[in-house]
């Protein structure tokens, strides 16, 4: 199944490998690393993450993905066709700011 980034999310995403990477050398490039296996292991199984909690009134199922090494989580949609990443973004912070790149 193909996977799409939402143009917001792949900025959130260079933003944050740009940062990892001013902390400290290859950083970034392994947060960039971790996040294709994540979208990898989406590809071959999207129904086997768990559906994001608090996304009950959007009109698709939105469905987490949670990276193992970095505190992110990839949030993405389910469509026939393809799989739309609406956001990588930070587990800690700023919750849900992402919902309305669904509508």
């Amino acid at each position: 199944m193909r996977v799409e980034l939402h143009p917001e999310a792949r900025a959130e995403l260079r933003a944050t490998a740009i940062w990892y990477e001013e902390q400290r050398p290859e950083l970034g490039d392994e947060l960039l690393a971790e996040v294709s296996s994540t979208l990898d292991r989406i590809t071959e199984a999207p129904t086997s993450f768990p559906v994001w909690p608090g996304t009950p009134s959007v009109p698709g199922t939105i469905r987490r993905a949670v990276l193992e090494r970095f505190p992110y989580v990839v949030a993405f949609e389910m469509f026939d066709d393809h799989l739309l990443v609406l956001a990588v973004a930070h587990a800690k912070r700023r919750p849900l700011y992402w919902l309305r790149r669904a509508f």
